[in-house]
């Protein structure tokens, strides 16, 4: 796999905030907004997208508005009261025409576990297991994915090693959570992870086939005509 199939994401669902600007490079400008991704269960995940000024111009990312997306899901430090903290978005690469699909958000991953999986199970003895991915990308830059295994994929992740290479397909997810700030003060913050419904090690990469596993149809997509 090359760095642009190591980290492949479509998502379908409507522009819930304005634009916020998020950084410039080479004099282009790159804006941040929320996406409303319905689930299966028609349960909503709110996902962070950024998008440059070229794609916001040949898209429609207008509030209220619905579009379709392929990019990648990446991850960066940014400085928040004082404490560096890893951040998530998805990584606007193409706006793609693509009609309702069955499922409107996947995601595609093959990187390498940086961190001892963490195996636990719930109080209805549902398997779980927590696994920091790293995921390599051009000018020697890697995000840093957290992803959630369940039952016979949290089975099969708990005894992997740090270093052993894996490949994995499921969807991008929010949760929220509550972090206590003192005895008084709680707060209620977001956290963004993939939902694991396949995994491999890489040497079972042929296992695997990209475009199965984000349900596209590659002539539809430039970005996807280059990688196949």
């Amino acid at each position: 796999m090359n760095e642009k199939e190591s980290n492949k994401v479509f998502l379908r669902g409507e522009i819930v905030s304005d634009k916020r600007f998020s950084h410039e490079v080479y004099g282009e400008g790159f804006y941040e907004t929320d996406l409303a991704v319905k689930r299966l269960s028609g349960q909503v995940d709110l996902l962070p997208v950024t998008v440059s000024e070229r794609l916001m111009e040949s898209g429609n990312f207008d509030l209220g508005s619905t579009v379709s997306i392929l990019g990648q899901f990446r991850s960066y430090n940014k400085v928040v009261d004082g404490k560096s903290k890893l951040l998530l978005t998805v990584f606007v690469r193409e706006v793609v025409d693509y009609a309702e699909m069955k499922n409107p958000n996947s995601i595609v991953l093959s990187g390498y576990i940086c961190k001892e999986p963490t195996y636990r199970t719930t109080p209805f003895n549902r398997e779980i297991a927590d696994l920091l991915v790293a995921v390599n990308r051009a000018y020697n830059k890697s995000d840093y994915i957290p992803c959630i295994a369940w039952g016979r994929n949290a089975r099969f992740v708990k005894n992997l090693p740090v270093g052993e290479r894996v490949c994995l397909s499921g969807r991008i997810q929010s949760r929220e959570y509550q972090k206590k700030l003192s005895d008084t003060e709680v707060k209620t913050l977001t956290a963004y992870e993939v939902s694991v419904c396949k995994l491999a090690a890489y040497d079972n990469i042929e296992t695997f086939d990209l475009e199965r596993e984000l349900g596209l149809e590659p002539e539809k997509s430039e970005y996807l005509k280059d990688i196949v």
